[in-house]
């Protein structure tokens, strides 16, 4: 029995992403670790070229969408004191890994509180290194390669190309009883399109 046991726990600490329950078996008995580090890999930009001032909003999995959504409007819906010109004209939203329906969710919400916004969506991975370490002493130490799913969602209130790949024009018709409804359906397009990206097998790699 203790024999099988033993088996199940070193498949699992070989093909989880991350060390399951922060443990691994060594000489026969299970060491904790703990991550000390997480490094994600520049990538380049979804959208190049695009002007100056565009308000980038980082989506994390713990950020909270009140004080997301508090910032962003507050930028695209401020007018300026001198000039009498608008505020931002571009926000784009990005996300990964479990912060992608949070992102998806953001970009909504702007949508159905500004008329009128142009998008387009971009699906790409990011590389992620992650660093765990020993917690019972030693140089014992462990690195994780992952591959996470990310999105891309910019908003703009000028037109976009409409044959970029990933743009959806603006709602024509949007009232307090249908644009909630029209918004869950874009949505569930939108995270129904995310799901064909399937997060790879993560890569371990003792040291």
């Amino acid at each position: 029995m203790e024999a099988n046991a033993n088996r199940e726990a070193c498949l699992c600490a070989s093909t989880s992403p991350t060390p399951p329950a922060n443990l691994e078996l060594k000489h026969g008995h299970a060491v904790r670790f703990k991550k000390v580090c997480r490094i994600e890999e520049e990538s380049l930009s979804p959208f190049p070229g695009l002007p100056a001032g565009v308000l980038e909003m980082k989506v994390k999995e713990g950020s909270k969408i009140r004080n997301l959504m508090g910032f962003a409007m507050t930028r695209m819906q401020d007018e300026a004191r001198d000039g009498g010109q608008t505020g931002l004209r571009r926000v784009v939203f990005s996300g990964s890994g479990r912060a992608v329906t949070k992102t998806i969710t953001c970009a909504e919400i702007m949508k159905r509180k500004i008329g009128g916004l142009h998008q387009i969506t971009k699906l790409q991975y990011k590389s992620v290194r992650e660093v765990w370490e020993s917690q019972e002493g030693g140089d014992s130490e462990m690195t994780v390669h992952r591959t996470l799913p990310s999105i891309s969602i910019l908003l703009s209130k000028d037109p976009l190309d409409p044959l970029e790949p990933g743009y959806q024009p603006p709602e024509t018709v949007w009232d307090e009883r249908n644009g909630e409804e029209a918004s869950c359906a874009m949505e569930k397009r939108s995270i129904d399109s995310f799901g064909s990206l399937v997060e790879p097998q993560a890569k371990k790699q003792c040291l």
